[in-house]
C-alpha cells in the first residue's frame, strides 16, 4: 500500500513504495504478455489525463493502462479546453473534482504544477512528466525493466549519458535507483550537466569511457532541443562524435549491458542505430514496462476504495 494520495516524485517515495510498484507492475506485465488486457482492478473508476505537453507514449500508456483495468478515461489536451481562454489549473482541478474524477494524470511544463494541484484536489494526482523536474513513472518503468533483467538492484551500476540538465526522466531515476541500492553515474557536455547533481548521490563522470566503465546499464537521454536556446554544443554530428554512446564505447561496459532509452530516440545522436536494434537493447521492453507500471500506480494508488 502506497503511503501517499498521490505519486507526484521519487524524490518522496520511499524504497518500500517503490518495490511495492516495481511487485505490483512485474505482475501485470506477465499479464500483458499473456495477452489478458481486460482486468476488474479499477471497474467504476473515472481517470482523466490532463496534458499541457505534447505526448505520444507517456500519455497513450497510460490510457491503456486504464482501459486494461477497466476504468473509464477523459483526454483532456489543454490546447482545446479552457485553458485557452483563460482558466486556472486549480480551477481545472477543482472540475474535475467536482466531475468525480478519481485520478488526474498531469503532464505541464512548469514545475511543481502536479504537486499545486494535488492540494487543490480530492483526486489521486499522478506526475506524467513537470518541467525539468521529475517524471516518476518513467523512472519506475525503467528500474521494472532492469528489474526483469538483473537478480536485484542492488549492486547495480547504471550510466546515464545525454541532456541531464532539463531531463526530468535523469533525475528521477536518479533518486529511484539510489533509494534502491544502485550507482547512477553520469556525464553530459559540462552545458547540459545541473550544478551540484553530484550532492543529489550521482557519480559525475569527466568522460563518456569513465561513465561507461563496468556499467550493468546505459542510457542515452534525449537532447530537448524544445528546452534549450542554443549554444550549448556545436551540432547534433558534433555531439554524437564526442557525447553519444556507440559500440566502441559500449566496449567499456560488461559484458552484455543493457541499452536503455526513454524514448524518442535521435538515431545515430544519442545512440547508434546499431545499439538501438542490437540484441542488448531494451528500448522497445521499456515500452511494455511503461503500461504495466502505469497501471500498478493506478491499482495501488485507488487499492482501498474498491
Amino acid at each position: 500500500m502506497l503511503k501517499h494520495k498521490d505519486v507526484l516524485g521519487l524524490y518522496e517515495l520511499d524504497a518500500e513504495e517503490i518495490d511495492e510498484i516495481l511487485t505490483v507492475g512485474m505482475s501485470m506485465k506477465k499479464l500483458l504478455r499473456q495477452n489478458i488486457k481486460k482486468l476488474p482492478h479499477l471497474q467504476g473508476k473515472s481517470v482523466t489525463t490532463l496534458f499541457y505537453e505534447n505526448s505520444t507514449r507517456t500519455r497513450c500508456s497510460f490510457e491503456l493502462a486504464t482501459k486494461y483495468m477497466g476504468a473509464h478515461v477523459v483526454n483532456i489536451a489543454a490546447a482545446s479546453s479552457s485553458v485557452q481562454k483563460g482558466e486556472t489549473l486549480v480551477d481545472t482541478g477543482k472540475t474535475l473534482d467536482a466531475m468525480k474524477n478519481d485520478v488526474i494524470v498531469i503532464r505541464h511544463p512548469m514545475g511543481g504544477a502536479p504537486a499545486l494541484l494535488a492540494k487543490t484536489v480530492k483526486a489521486h494526482v499522478v506526475n506524467a512528466g513537470d518541467g525539468m523536474n521529475e517524471h516518476p513513472s518513467q523512472a519506475l518503468l525503467d528500474m521494472l525493466t532492469m528489474r526483469e533483467n538483473f537478480p536485484s538492484l542492488q549492486g547495480l551500476t547504471v550510466a546515464i549519458l545525454g541532456d541531464i540538465r532539463h531531463s526530468r526522466v535523469a533525475k528521477s531515476n536518479l533518486f529511484g535507483l539510489r533509494k534502491m541500492g544502485a550507482t547512477v553515474k553520469m556525464f553530459a557536455p559540462r552545458t547540459l550537466m545541473p550544478a551540484e547533481i553530484d550532492k543529489m548521490g550521482a557519480v559525475v563522470c569527466r568522460s563518456r569511457e569513465e561513465a561507461v566503465e563496468g556499467a550493468d546499464v546505459v542510457m542515452g537521454l534525449r537532447i530537448q532541443l524544445e528546452r534549450q536556446h542554443g549554444g550549448n554544443f556545436p551540432s547534433l554530428g558534433e555531439y554524437a562524435k564526442f557525447y553519444g554512446v556507440n559500440e566502441e564505447i559500449m566496449q567499456y561496459a560488461k559484458k552484455g549491458a543493457l541499452v536503455m532509452h526513454p524514448g524518442p530516440v535521435n538515431r545515430g545522436v544519442e545512440l547508434t542505430s546499431g545499439l538501438i536494434d542490437g540484441d542488448t537493447s531494451r528500448i522497445e521492453e521499456q515500452v511494455l514496462s511503461g503500461i504495466a507500471v502505469r497501471m500498478a500506480i493506478l491499482f495501488l494508488l485507488t487499492k482501498e476504495e474498491i
